[in-house]
């Protein structure tokens, strides 16, 4: 009826993020062409994404794309991609676990996952780290429950639960944990983890840049000086960890950790790189807890060295994210509670690729 490109899509809550779901069917396979196609659904380039669906924000501006498992082991396979507002950036290299909680509800009502009972379990293979993460969905009566009593701070209202297992998260992007070779590195004075566990990080004491760690998300965020100074180290951790050069990628997310102050286990300000995080990344809580596990690192320094089976309770703006860690066939896992909502179905409508400058 019109001259532009309607795409089936979801829209969706996942955690505390929020954005569209695609089936990879749907999309071009080439990624010069998807991009450019996601860029245009979600209006980048604009501080307000005016001419898109994404919602001014990093943790809104956010694109899941499911489609048949291609490992062994996996249901489907996930592909994430972080959509910068400011920029006409598509960034593939990291995964997110908040969007990763609505990833088997879809998977489910997408007809690519067969309902097991009571509760499905969909084994999700992320593309963008090559890590495979379990999800268990509430399925009563055979069909996906959004309803329910679990809350996550950050998030208002009661949703059903959704509990996300990841399975050797570490060395998502790099191959190892410590990708620099130890626990603490000294970058321009300041003593850091370079930590790859479910999600690249370099995490510092607040008190060493001078912060509190204690400040709201708002605060942080006009602090440039402060902004400044933790683009500085993160580019240089990202060429420690051999990442290159991360001026135009989203990893590593720069973490100021903190003794915490409300009953947790530690307090961090988690950043997105640019931008600190109104509540916490799940990828983010599981690198975090992680390096709380390990001896000499920023923040096993901080409160002491943990041991697993252990539940670390992570103090964030919003309020606080638990993570369980054990031992499952010898190796740690993480495991973390989060919710998901399906918000709308239908069509988003893009540029055709003939005016977005790709080959059709």
């Amino acid at each position: 009826m019109n001259d532009l490109m309607a795409i089936p899509c979801v829209l969706m809550r996942g955690g505390t993020s929020k954005g569209p779901f695609f089936l990879a069917r749907d999309l071009p396979a080439a990624a010069d062409q998807r991009d450019k196609i996601l860029l245009s659904i979600m209006g980048s380039g604009h501080p307000l994404q005016i001419d898109g669906i994404g919602g001014g924000n990093p943790v809104t501006s956010k694109v899941a794309i499911i489609g048949p498992a291609s490992v062994p082991g996996a249901d489907v396979d996930y592909l994430f991609a972080q959509v910068r507002v400011d920029q006409q950036i598509v960034d593939t290299s990291p995964n997110c676990g908040n969007m990763l909680a609505a990833v088997g509800p879809f998977a489910i009502e997408a007809g690519l996952v067969r309902v097991r009972g009571e509760t499905t379990l969909v084994r999700i293979h992320n593309v963008n780290t090559s890590k495979l993460i379990e999800a268990e969905v509430p399925t009563p009566n055979g069909s996906v429950s959004y309803l329910g009593d679990a809350v996550i701070d950050g998030v208002p209202g009661r949703a059903a639960p959704i509990a996300l297992t990841f399975m050797d998260a570490a060395g998502a992007r790099t191959g190892q944990l410590f990708p620099t070779g130890k626990a603490i590195d000294l970058i321009d004075g300041v003593a850091v983890t370079c930590i790859d566990c479910a999600m690249p990080m370099i995490l510092m004491e607040a008190a060493a840049i001078g912060a509190s760690g204690f400040e709201s998300a708002a605060e942080l965020n006009a602090d440039r000086e402060l902004l400044e100074r933790l683009e500085k180290l993160r580019i240089a951790a990202g060429e420690r960890m051999g990442l290159g050069d991360v001026r135009n990628q989203v990893t590593p997310k720069p973490v100021l950790v903190s003794q915490p102050k409300v009953g947790g286990d530690v307090n961090v300000r988690y950043f997105m790189p640019h931008q600190c995080h109104p509540s916490l990344a799940t990828t983010g809580a599981v690198g975090i807890a992680t390096a709380c596990l390990c001896q000499d690192t920023v923040a096993s320094h901080l409160i002491g060295r943990r041991a697993p089976p252990v539940v670390l309770s992570i103090e964030h703006p919003s309020g606080h994210l638990d993570v369980k860690l054990y031992e499952r066939d010898g190796t740690v896992v993480a495991g973390i509670l989060r919710t998901a909502r399906r918000l709308f179905e239908g069509h988003v409508l893009a540029k055709p690729v003939t005016q977005l400058g790709c080959a059709a």
